[in-house]
C-alpha cells in the first residue's frame, strides 16, 4: 500500500532535493507542495523542473519559483464521485486527497486502486463462527485463512481498492485478536476503529454505537463473505435509485421439472411448463445514506433485515442491488473448504 507522505516535499525546499525525491518515486514522480501545518500549496514534476532549468533556474532555488500553484485534488468527503471518475479516465494517476482545511491527508494512485469512494465502511466480525468449530475455538472466524491470508483481510483489501480508507470493526468474541491483527490500519493506508459489543447485537446492531462517521454513506458488510463485488458500480447504482438502503441480493435460480398449475379456487386457469424461477437472497453487504442510522435502537440487538423492514414501513427506499460476480458465504465446513479452492480462481 502507498505511503502517502513520499509524495510531500516542504515548500521552500530546494529543487535539488526535490529531484531526488522524484527520483526515488519512478513512474509516480509528483509532489505535493505543503507548507509546516500540511496544507496543499502546489504540485510538482520532472517537467515543471525541466521548464525551470530552461529558464536558468539553478538547482539551489527553493521550488516555489517552479510549482504548479492549482494542484487536482479531491476533498475527503466530497460527494462528486464524477469527479473521481473524470480524473481516471483523464489519466490523472496520483491525486491528493484534501480535508476542510485544506492539509493533505492522503495522496491515491490510480495505478493502485480502481476508485475514491466517499463511504464509511463498517465489517462485523463479532460472531463466534460456531459451525466451524473447532476452528474457531481459539481464533475469531474472520481470521481464518482463505488462501494467503484471513478472509475479513480479503474484505478489508477489496473495499479499499476502492479507496474506501475509513473502517470501523464490530468485535466481540476474541475481538482482542483482530485489534491485534489490524491495530489502526497504518500498515495499509487506512484508518481503522473498533466497536466493541459486550453482548450479541445482530447484524447491524453494533453500529449504532458509532457517532463519529466521516462520511454521509455508510457501507456495512458481514465479515465472513468473500466476493469480487465492484464496489464502485454498486455505489453508483445507489445514487442512481435514490435508495435510502440498498443490499447486495443473491440470484438463487430454482428450475421446476413439471408443469406447474395456476388455479382459482380449484380451477386451472393456466400452466407453465418446466417454469425457472429466480429469487434473490440476501447477500450481508449493504450501503446506506447515514441518516438511516437514526432508526437503529442505540446499543439493542437489531438485525439488518429489520432495519430494511422498518425504512420499507415508513416508505422508504430500499434498493435490491443483483450481484453478477463472485460471493460466498463462508458459513461452514463445506463453504471453508470451497473458498479455499475458489480462492485461486477468482478475479479480484
Amino acid at each position: 500500500m502507498n505511503n502517502f507522505k513520499r509524495h510531500l516535499i516542504l515548500t521552500g525546499s530546494s529543487i535539488k532535493e526535490a529531484l531526488v525525491q522524484l527520483d526515488k518515486l519512478a513512474q509516480d514522480a509528483i509532489l505535493f507542495v505543503v507548507n509546516e501545518e500540511g496544507i496543499l500549496i502546489g504540485a510538482l514534476t520532472d517537467g515543471d523542473v525541466r521548464r525551470g532549468l530552461i529558464k536558468n533556474i539553478s538547482t539551489d532555488q527553493p521550488i516555489n519559483n517552479i510549482i504548479q500553484s492549482n494542484p487536482r485534488y479531491i476533498r475527503k468527503g466530497e460527494r462528486n464521485i464524477q469527479k473521481v471518475i473524470e480524473y481516471r479516465k483523464n489519466l490523472f494517476k496520483i491525486i491528493p486527497i484534501i480535508d476542510n482545511a485544506n492539509r493533505v491527508v492522503n495522496v491515491i494512485n490510480f495505478r493502485e486502486i480502481r476508485s475514491y469512494l466517499p463511504v464509511d465502511a463498517v465489517i462485523m466480525a463479532g460472531g463466534k463462527g460456531q459451525r466451524l468449530a473447532p476452528l474457531t475455538n481459539t481464533v475469531p472466524k474472520p481470521l481464518l485463512r482463505v488462501g494467503n491470508k484471513p478472509i475479513i483481510e480479503h474484505n478489508l483489501d477489496r473495499l479499499s481498492l476502492f479507496g474506501i480508507d475509513d473502517f470501523w470493526i464490530s468485535v466481540n468474541y476474541l475481538g482482542e485478536q483482530l485489534e491485534q491483527f489490524f491495530n489502526d490500519g497504518s500498515s495499509k493506508n487506512v484508518n481503522i476503529k473498533y466497536v466493541w459489543e459486550d453482548q450479541p447485537l445482530g447484524t447491524i446492531g453494533g453500529v449504532s454505537k458509532i457517532d463519529n462517521f466521516q462520511h454521509d454513506y455508510i457501507l456495512i458488510t458481514n465479515s465472513d463473505i468473500l466476493t469480487n463485488l465492484d464496489y464502485e458500480h454498486f455505489f453508483l447504482e445507489f445514487l442512481k435509485q435514490d435508495a435510502d438502503l440498498a443490499v447486495v441480493t443473491i440470484p438463487y435460480t430454482v428450475n421446476v421439472p413439471y408443469a406447474v398449475l395456476e388455479t382459482d379456487n380449484g380451477h386451472v386457469v393456466n400452466f407453465k411448463e418446466k417454469p425457472t424461477y429466480v429469487y434473490y437472497s440476501n447477500g450481508g453487504i449493504y450501503l446506506l445514506k447515514r441518516s438511516v442510522l437514526e432508526l437503529l435502537p442505540f446499543n439493542a440487538h437489531c438485525n439488518a433485515t429489520d432495519l430494511m423492514e422498518t425504512l420499507i414501513q415508513k416508505g422508504k427506499k430500499v434498493f435490491s442491488y443483483p450481484l453478477i460476480g463472485y460471493w460466498l458465504d463462508i458459513g461452514n465446513p463445506e463453504d471453508f473448504r470451497k473458498a479455499q479452492t475458489d480462492i485461486e480462481y477468482i478475479n479480484f
